[in-house]
C-alpha cells in the first residue's frame, strides 16, 4: 500500500461534480495516498453534509461556516442566528476548522453583508478556539485590514497574494498559507516566489476540489490524489524531494487542525 502522505487541508466533497461517484472516490483516496482531507462547508446547508461525510470516513474531517458568496442568501439582520447554527456545528468531534469564510470582490456580491458575516466568523472562530479558514478572492487590502485587527488563527487558503503579503500575513497572526494546483500552471510566476519564499513550518497544501486541478490534469475535475502533482511542483522550486515536502506539510495540517 502507497504510504499515506496527503494531507488535502482545502476541498470540497460535497460539491455537486462528485454526485456520481463521491463514495467510490473517497473510498479510493487511502489507497492512493491520502492520509487525511478537510471538506468544507459554505452555508449551513453545506456544513452539514461536510459533517456527513466526516462522519462516513474515518480520514475526512469538516469545517464549517459561511462563504461569502452565500451573502446574498443570509439575512444578516438575522446574523446572530447564523453564528449560533455554525458554533453549535463546531463543537462536532470532526469539526476541525470554522470556514470557509472570508472576502470575495472577484463576484458581485455586496461588500457591506460580506464584511459583516466575516467579522462574526472571525470573533466566533477566536471564542472557539478554532482555526479559521479565510478565502480571499481581490480583495487583499480588507481582508490585510481583518487580519491586522484579530490576528487570528488559521488558514490563507489557496493563496492569491504577493510575497510582500505573505510576509505581512505571516506577522499577523498564527497563520498557515496552503497553495495548490495554480502553482503549476505554466505562468504562475507569482504562486512561483510565493512557493520559495513561504517557511515550511507555515505551508499546507490543498486541491479546493473539485476545481484547480494541477498540470497535467488541468481543466480536469480534481480530487486530493492529484495533491501529488502540486507536491512535485513546490519540490523542484524548493530544491526538495516531494516526499519531505508531503511529510512537512502533512505535520504542519496535523498540528493546525490539532488532528
Amino acid at each position: 500500500m502507497t504510504e499515506r502522505l496527503i494531507f488535502d487541508a482545502h476541498c470540497h466533497y460535497d460539491d455537486e461534480k462528485f454526485d456520481e461517484d463521491r463514495d467510490e472516490l473517497l473510498s479510493s483516496l487511502p489507497e492512493k495516498g491520502v492520509f487525511a482531507v478537510v471538506t468544507n462547508g459554505t452555508d449551513i446547508e453545506t456544513s452539514e453534509r461536510a459533517l456527513a461525510l466526516a462522519e462516513k470516513y474515518d480520514f475526512v474531517y469538516a469545517a464549517v461556516g459561511i462563504h461569502p458568496e452565500s451573502a446574498p442568501d443570509t439575512d444578516v439582520s438575522r446574523i446572530g442566528e447564523y453564528i449560533d447554527k455554525v458554533a453549535k456545528l463546531l463543537t462536532h468531534k470532526k469539526a476541525v476548522a470554522l470556514g470557509e469564510t472570508g472576502l470575495d470582490y472577484y463576484w458581485d456580491i455586496p461588500k457591506a453583508e460580506q464584511h459583516i458575516i466575516f467579522e462574526k466568523q472571525l470573533r466566533l472562530a477566536a471564542d472557539v478556539k478554532k482555526p479559521i479558514i479565510i478565502h480571499d478572492r481581490e480583495a487583499h487590502g480588507d481582508t490585510m485590514d481583518y487580519l491586522r485587527r484579530y490576528s487570528p488563527f488559521g488558514l490563507l487558503h489557496c493563496y492569491s497574494g504577493s510575497p510582500e503579503m505573505l510576509r505581512e500575513v505571516l506577522r499577523c497572526g498564527d497563520m498557515y498559507i496552503s497553495l495548490g494546483g495554480t502553482v503549476t500552471f505554466k505562468n504562475a510566476r507569482v504562486p512561483v516566489e510565493v512557493a520559495k519564499e513561504v517557511p515550511i513550518d507555515r505551508l499546507l497544501l490543498e486541491t479546493d476540489a473539485p476545481y484547480l486541478a494541477p498540470v497535467p490534469f488541468r481543466g480536469k475535475r480534481c480530487d486530493s490524489s492529484l495533491i501529488a502533482c502540486t507536491a512535485e511542483r513546490i519540490a523542484g522550486i524548493r530544491s526538495m524531494t516531494t516526499e519531505d515536502v508531503l511529510k512537512y506539510t502533512k505535520e504542519n495540517a496535523m498540528r493546525m487542525y490539532a488532528i
